[in-house]
């Protein structure tokens, strides 16, 4: 007898591109298990104890359930079904399932009535390094969850958009001429229609969210902000006090322009600011740094900074020396004198570059005000590439 296929389907593989349905929402998941059919879908940190019997009639064949909620019985007939179950983990600061980026209320929730401490920023570094020195294999499972839905949140927020990342040191003070550069600078690439994307932290990358957030306002809102945080211009001895001046501001002007920032527990001491919309944290600082890089099509900013901002010039001088991504990326070093005689960067950039395409992607410039036109001539001038292959 001839061996008779079946005409069933056969399953599709986990990660797989037909598995990248993601339900985030119970108005979502009730439509869809409205159809009969929960296959293949990740449902992500829902609370579906009230959905016991549309998960009972409902195939959930190679379905994933990320940290939701549900009765016993329809647990196990999920798994039965051939669902996968990562279940809640309770007592966290942080939800490791997370569908969306964070927003600074959500990071910074609790401040003004308990300070900094008390917030879940704070609560998640602590527990990040407790279960960093034990070496958890459990948090560690957590952490890598938590980071990977962080990045898919980044990817579908940033989707169509032109980003350029401005980079630069946490110590740049409030009050400072360089604070306000940065500000400045900010606000007008923000005006051009580009989306700014920090570090995260404080100093000049606080100062180029706040800039980006002042782009739709007047342009004395950025005096007046500026006039109000240099009276507390360091993140020390308080966060709470730096934050909440921040805050200030935030409630004065409030609805200002959109930004990004992308900072990491794995720098407990350098808290998130609170101008940008929207935060993309991170445990693992690596995938931070590179998916900044990456992630900033438009091109790269570098302002003065220390040792974590020459690692990221050489981050992205890597990219392009190896000509990886869609096409080059402009990286524009600001201030000659720091990245020639203090940190002398530059040379050692410009004879990397020597007889690569990456020559076409590197400029040094004086100010902040040379900033937007040298992107722009980068921008125009560099090659494609794919040419020098």
């Amino acid at each position: 007898m001839a061996d008779v296929q079946s005409s069933a389907e056969p399953p599709v593989p986990l990660g797989s591109q037909e598995h990248g349905r993601e339900i985030n929402a119970l108005a979502e998941f009730d439509r869809v298990a409205a159809t009969g059919r929960l296959a293949g879908y990740r449902i992500r940190s829902l609370d579906l104890t009230d959905r016991t019997f549309a998960l009972l009639a409902t195939d959930t064949t190679d379905s994933v359930f990320l940290g939701c909620a549900m009765e016993p019985d329809a647990a196990v007939k999920v798994r039965a079904g051939g669902a996968l179950v990562f279940p809640p983990a309770p007592g966290l600061a942080f939800d490791p399932y997370r569908g969306t980026l964070y927003t600074p209320d959500e990071l910074f929730a609790g401040l003004l009535d308990a300070g900094y401490g008390a917030t879940p920023d704070a609560r998640t570094y602590r527990w990040y390094q407790e279960t960093k020195a034990t070496g958890d294999v459990v948090a560690g499972m957590l952490r890598s969850i938590h980071d990977d839905t962080v990045s898919d949140a980044l990817d579908e927020y940033l989707a169509g958009a032109r980003v350029v990342g401005v980079l630069g040191g946490h110590a740049m003070e409030r009050g400072s001429a360089a604070y306000a550069g940065a500000a400045t600078l900010g606000r007008r690439l923000g005006r051009t229609g580009l989306t700014i994307a920090t570090g995260g932290g404080p100093g000049a990358m606080e100062a180029a969210n706040l800039g980006a957030y002042a782009a739709p306002f007047e342009d004395t809102m950025l005096d007046e902000a500026l006039d109000l945080l240099c009276t507390t211009p360091h993140f020390r001895p308080s966060v709470t006090a730096w934050a909440s001046v921040a805050y200030e501001v935030l409630r004065n002007r409030p609805g200002g322009g959109s930004s990004i920032a992308m900072p990491t527990w794995c720098y407990g001491h350098e808290p998130p600011n609170a101008f940008a919309t929207h935060i993309a944290k991170y445990f693992a600082n690596a995938l931070r740094e590179e998916g900044l890089l990456a992630r900033s099509n438009a091109g790269v900013v570098f302002l003065p900074g220390a040792a974590g901002t020459v690692q990221e010039v050489f981050d992205a001088a890597t990219l392009n020396y190896y000509r990886s991504g869609s096409g080059p990326t402009p990286m524009v070093l600001v201030d000659r004198a720091y990245w020639t005689e203090t940190l002398p960067a530059w040379p050692l950039l410009r004879t990397l570059a020597t007889g690569h395409p990456m020559t076409a992607r590197i400029a040094l410039v004086d100010s902040v005000d040379d900033v937007p036109e040298a992107l722009s001539h980068l921008a125009s001038t560099a090659t494609d590439p794919d040419d020098h292959r």
